[in-house]
């Protein structure tokens, strides 16, 4: 009697750590697969993001003093000395 029982309390304890184990691989494929999903989705969105613009200042046809110029591109203001 007392072997019959150790066997059953065996086969119940490898039955609950299998379950536990199945369980647990499916959460972490599962978090794994969010992760993914979060990554590729920043990935895209920063692909889609504008570039910043590329400003040059020009210089005046006479040589004179350049004046600033001071304007906001809707991202943040210029200042162009």
């Amino acid at each position: 009697m007392q072997s019959i029982r150790s066997v059953l309390f065996t086969a119940v304890a490898i039955t609950v750590t299998l379950v536990a184990f199945v369980f647990t691989a499916s959460l972490a494929l599962a978090l794994a697969g969010i992760a993914a999903v979060v990554a590729i989705g920043s990935a895209i969105a920063a692909k889609l993001n504008r570039r910043p613009a590329h400003v040059h200042a020009r210089t005046n046809p006479t040589g004179a003093e350049r004046q600033m110029r001071i304007w906001n591109d809707g991202r943040g203001t210029i200042i162009d000395l």
